[in-house]
């Protein structure tokens, strides 16, 4: 909301800033000297032309740039004696937005063209000509605007530094403390949850050879004890993913199809369209998915197929994981860490994520991913 905020105050500001040159430009030409009636509504006209030029001095300097030098040329022409306030706004613009070289061409031309102007407006001499193109242009103002806009310019330059500055630091210090929480994971959880599933296996072990009958609460027990350390495991890979190896992306996927065909699964890869450009944090967030999709079907879906589509269009892409397994239309998903994790990661891009049971049995997960309006 801030950003489009200031984006509407420039917007109003450059037209008010327009109007009120054109404004100046008007009464000064009206209360000076006027040529005759033909001349007169041409000279206005570019007076007006030139002002209200400036709306659009953000968006399009080089071209205010020309547009209000022209008109300046023109109205010295026609007879109005008028100052280039116009065009010292237009050098300031064009310099603040960094087109240094063809601001200093542009003024070199107006300081060649204006002389010659004020010849064809009346009956000067080449003297008083080039004396009056002087004090309409007035240099020193020409000098100011280009300066003020470069020191503008720069000082915006040194505000942007300074904050990807402390973007980096805040991303560094981020992935500190995302390590220091792995090392405090791995040393305090650990080795309970290891000894808790240790623990758990060798009573079940005992039970089962004496013959007696394994109570359910330590079967429970020992299947939370094995969950517990394979979700701990991916946690701190996680974790320390970022860190200790390159980002995974689009191009990664084909191995992790081969990773779960290895597993015993038979896991497919379709992708369609071309596989265009795509931001950084769609492409990590593609392979997330994937890649949690097909570890939720090898844990717990008990499916012998999983296919995984790949669909590149222009403004979206879709990723689609379907398998065949246990899962039933009827039955209402119950969402895990990793599901929220990947409902959160899409979220997050601007878009959306659907997952639950198929109509012909087994899961589906479904990721629409924007590419060209991602945060």
């Amino acid at each position: 909301m801030t950003d489009v905020g200031a984006a509407v105050r420039r917007r109003y500001g450059d037209g008010l800033i327009a109007l009120g040159v054109t404004a100046a430009l008007l009464v000064t030409a009206v209360s000076g000297p006027r040529p005759g009636l033909p001349q007169a509504v041409f000279g206005y006209g570019l007076l007006a032309a030139g002002g209200l030029a400036l709306a659009v001095r953000r968006r399009a300097p080089r071209a205010v740039l020309a547009v209000t030098g022209a008109c300046a040329i023109g109205h010295q022409s026609v007879g109005f004696d008028v100052p280039v306030v116009a065009y010292l706004f237009a050098v300031y613009a064009a310099v603040r937005a960094g087109h240094r070289t063809v601001t200093a061409v542009a003024s070199v031309l107006m300081l060649t063209a204006l002389p010659v102007a004020a010849l064809v407006s009346g009956p000067y001499d080449t003297g008083e000509a080039f004396a009056r193109a002087r004090g309409a242009l007035e240099i020193a103002w020409l000098v100011a605007a280009a300066a003020a806009g470069e020191a503008l310019r720069q000082a915006e330059r040194r505000a942007d530094e300074a904050e990807r500055t402390r973007e980096e630091a805040a991303r560094r210090r981020a992935d500190e403390e995302r390590l220091r929480i792995a090392r405090e994971l791995h040393d305090s959880l650990t080795h309970q949850i290891s000894v808790i599933k240790v623990q758990s296996e060798v009573a079940v072990h005992v039970a089962r050879r004496r013959g007696e009958e394994v109570p359910a609460p330590l079967l429970a027990i020992q299947e939370a004890g094995r969950e517990a350390s394979r979700e701990l495991r991916a946690t701190l890979e996680a974790l320390r993913a970022d860190d200790t190896a390159p980002p995974r992306g689009l191009a990664d996927v084909p191995e992790l199809v081969e990773r779960a065909r290895a597993l015993g699964l038979d896991a497919t890869l379709t992708v369609e369209g071309r596989e265009a450009d795509v931001p950084a944090a769609v492409d990590r967030t593609v392979y997330r998915i994937v890649q949690e999709s097909l570890t939720n079907v090898a844990r717990h879906a008990e499916a012998a197929s999983a296919s995984v589509r790949i669909d590149c269009r222009p403004e979206l892409l879709a990723v689609r994981v379907d398998d065949d397994g246990r899962a039933a239309p009827a039955a209402a998903p119950v969402p895990g860490l990793g599901l929220l994790g990947m409902r959160e990661r899409v979220t997050a891009l601007g878009g959306r994520l659907t997952a639950g049971p198929r109509d012909g049995g087994g899961f589906s997960v479904l990721a629409e991913l924007p590419v060209e309006r991602t945060p």
